[in-house]
């Protein structure tokens, strides 16, 4: 194989020990910029050995000779740990490492996987990567392939910084937030039987932040809120925590502000959830109030809710018409004693 060094060509699993050798020492030495250069050197070369260049494939004993020493070195770690201080095309190169090991397999087994089980604090360093802004889209990058593994994103939900992505999807640039809001994203919907037995244990304190996000003065963090809402309670392992969200009536309060909202498109993401709760057969007391109370404005409005690109959806209109006879079912007048005012929480409109 042509290795980049060309006067001092080094095996797999020397080349895995200088690069962690100068990673180590990146953050305290005094010529930050040669050490910057070895490392951008020693990774071009290890990408050389996991996919070749054009003179050569990629060998696997070679491979596996250097996934070996990656597991007893850690490098994995320090890479992550420094990697605000690695120059742009470095970081790309670690991500490409990363990945690659991630994807490879033997047989039925996935070791970096399983070493990744075993070393849950390279997945806490890449959860942690929003708070340096620099690095952000490189660690949710890594992640997000991370969470299309179920062991992996089991670790994730065990780790108790996946709960200020719900801050990290507010703040920072809009690149940064768009990117931890796809993690969450990715965290909550790819293994569904996961998510739900997790659901069984946090889904209150999972409504209590997802709720604030939807509330937020954001339109792209309240859309993409209520669509990844949207998108769990439809999902049938997800029936508890559906009926906990339809069973409340503070949350129907905050669907139908997002409801009455002057974005069309927010509207009919808030629509997805609102026709849940019209839809549930068992609605509480308080629920069913609030909807009695507002039986005639949510029905003005419901008759004028329409999008152009919807027209032809025969479902979206078979869901409406299902709505507005649940609604015009309800009784007319109920007594000020029993009846929530959705005053208290916006006015539905179809503006």
């Amino acid at each position: 194989m042509a290795f980049l060094f060309k006067r001092n060509p080094k095996t797999p699993p020397e080349l895995v020990r200088a690069l962690n050798e100068q990673v180590v020492k990146i953050d305290t030495t005094s010529d930050k910029r040669k050490i910057q250069d070895e490392i951008s050197r020693y990774l071009s070369s290890i990408k050389i050995i996991l996919h070749g260049d054009e003179d050569n494939d990629p060998q696997p004993d070679q491979i596996a000779q250097l996934a070996h020493e990656v597991y007893q070195t850690d490098v994995l770690y320090y890479l992550i740990s420094n990697l605000q201080h690695l120059e742009f095309d470095s970081r790309k190169d670690v991500a490409t490492l990363f990945t690659t090991l991630l994807r490879r397999q033997i047989g039925s087994r996935s070791p970096t996987v399983d070493y990744l089980v075993s070393k849950p604090n390279i997945i806490n360093l890449l959860l942690k990567g929003p708070e340096v802004p620099d690095v952000c889209l490189i660690t949710g990058g890594i992640l997000r392939d991370c969470l299309k593994i179920e062991t992996l994103t089991n670790v994730v939900l065990h780790d108790p910084i996946i709960w200020k992505y719900f801050e990290f999807s507010q703040r920072g640039t809009f690149e940064n937030m768009t990117d931890s809001f796809q993690t969450l994203n990715d965290t909550f919907t790819i293994h569904k039987k996961l998510v739900a037995d997790w659901f069984n244990l946090y889904s209150t304190e999972f409504i209590l932040h997802l709720n604030k996000l939807i509330a937020s003065t954001n339109y792209v963090t309240k859309r993409q809120s209520i669509k990844l809402l949207s998108l769990l309670i439809l999902t049938r392992q997800n029936n508890r925590f559906m009926l906990e969200y339809v069973t409340n009536p503070e949350n129907l309060k905050l669907i139908m502000i997002s409801l009455s909202d002057k974005s069309k498109n927010l509207q009919l993401e808030s629509f997805n959830v609102f026709k849940v709760f019209v839809a549930n057969p068992k609605k509480t007391k308080s629920v069913l109030d609030i909807l009695i109370k507002n039986r005639e404005k949510l029905l003005l409005f419901l008759e004028n809710f329409n999008f152009n690109e919807k027209k032809d959806d025969s479902n979206f209109h078979d869901e409406k018409e299902f709505v507005i006879q649940q609604i015009e079912d309800l009784p007319r007048i109920v007594s000020s004693s029993s009846a929530v005012n959705l005053a208290n929480s916006g006015t539905v409109n179809s503006n």
